[in-house]
């Protein structure tokens, strides 16, 4: 095979080795981002509409639900146009932003997820400094830092990926352009993107994870301590709905970036980071609002304003 460094298109095989699910998996991606797009706009709206959410919580989990908006819309339409149709071309230009934003996006909510755990550990822990710790001036710095680390990790991985020698085939073994897939696409030593990619997805991905696990830690053996069964239920509902977003973002993105070198994982990985992209930013809201009283609450009084204005 010839090396071919020079800008060109790429062929996102996706899941076209599927051919029988690739409608019924248009489906699905079509209905999950429909909930994304409903479901995150709807709470973004809440979040600023809304007196009783403007706290810190909410403005975090206003910060994930724009995120997850720009996330899909990154790269589910590409997705859609590659399930339905023959034609699963993407142009090198198209397919180098959809990598420097998957990116950057992906690597936010890694380190945004930590800082709502922060939030959780404080609240949780020390309730009555809670007000005096978490200002909203250190929130918005918090998720300030979260957006830049994400553009900056972004920044320096994206230029490596894209000045590979990659294969005169170049075809992308997966549905969107991705750090792993475009390494295994180059035909040369890659020796230095798998090193820089392990090295960030032991900072992006197991150092967050780690402080989270670790804030968790801390929170239930506060929450045991409380003597109250309602206190103890309802410390654990206000943790609960995160720690779920949580559970499913990194076990499906560390399947993905942690996965052995052979094809079955790498054909499982396709499908993990399907949900990982599509799936995950469509639940975030459905656990937001279905198991949060104070967001439905915002909910059912926005329609009775909107109720009122209709009838006035």
């Amino acid at each position: 095979m010839n090396n071919e460094s020079s800008p060109g298109g790429f062929v996102l095989l996706g899941f076209s080795d599927h051919p029988r699910i690739e409608k019924v998996l248009f489906m699905i991606v079509l209905m999950s981002y429909f909930v994304t797009l409903v479901g995150n706009t709807l709470i973004i709206l809440l979040s600023i509409l809304d007196s009783k959410l403007h706290t810190p919580m909410y403005f975090f989990i206003s910060n994930l639900s724009f995120l997850d908006l720009c996330f899909t819309t990154s790269c589910v339409p590409q997705l859609l146009s590659n399930l339905w149709g023959p034609e699963k071309t993407i142009s090198f230009n198209g397919c180098a932003i959809q990598l420097f934003v998957f990116l950057a996006l992906g690597t936010t909510e890694c380190i945004l997820l930590a800082v709502m755990a922060f939030d959780r550990y404080v609240a949780i822990c020390q309730p009555l400094r809670y007000a005096i710790i978490i200002h909203p001036r250190l929130s918005q710095q918090l998720a300030a830092l979260a957006w830049i680390i994400g553009l900056l990790e972004s920044v320096v991985q994206t230029p490596p990926t894209l000045l590979l020698p990659f294969c005169s085939h170049r075809r992308v073994d997966d549905f969107v352009c991705e750090v792993p897939a475009l390494i295994r696409l180059s035909c040369e030593d890659t020796t230095y993107n798998e090193i820089q990619m392990a090295v960030a997805s032991v900072l992006i991905l197991v150092v967050p994870l780690t402080l989270i696990l670790v804030s968790y830690g801390a929170i239930v053996r506060a929450v045991l301590k409380i003597n109250s069964a309602v206190g103890r239920k309802k410390a654990f509902g206000t943790c609960s709905s995160h720690l779920l977003v949580v559970s499913f973002f990194y076990s499906s993105v560390i399947t993905v970036y942690l996965q052995p070198k052979n094809p079955y994982a790498q054909d499982q990985g396709k499908f993990f980071g399907l949900f990982y992209a599509v799936g995950t930013p469509a639940l975030n809201p459905l656990i937001y609002t279905l198991r949060n009283k104070d967001v439905k609450g915002a909910f059912r009084r926005l329609l009775k304003k909107i109720k009122q204005a209709e009838e006035s």
